[in-house]
């Protein structure tokens, strides 16, 4: 949905009518509140808010799955250490480039 001029409401206007605001959000408007000419808050529908939640966390799985998918694939092509030797091998890369 995009936001027109008559969405951007003043903090002090958004006071005076919040009443009159809510009721067009309820019905879909979003509004962008301001402060001092400035973007401050948004005031969107609840479930709107909770829908934008759950896409948020939808995103956040697939991207957990993806790394998850790509760590599997090293896994299997044999591109990874097993911790102790990693750290070994850190230990022993710090040693050396103290000694240099």
């Amino acid at each position: 949905m995009a936001i027109s001029a008559a969405d951007v409401i003043p903090l002090s206007q958004a006071r005076a009518t919040l009443s009159d605001l809510a009721d067009q959000v309820r019905a879909g408007a979003e509004k962008i509140i301001t402060k001092n000419g400035e973007s401050y808050v948004a005031l969107i529908d609840a479930q709107r808010l909770d829908y934008y939640h759950r896409l948020e966390r939808e995103r956040i799985h697939l991207l957990l799955v993806d790394e998850a998918s790509k760590g599997l694939a090293d896994v299997a092509a044999g591109k990874v250490k097993g911790a102790r030797g990693a750290l070994s091998a850190l230990k022993r890369r710090r040693v050396a480039q103290g000694a240099g």
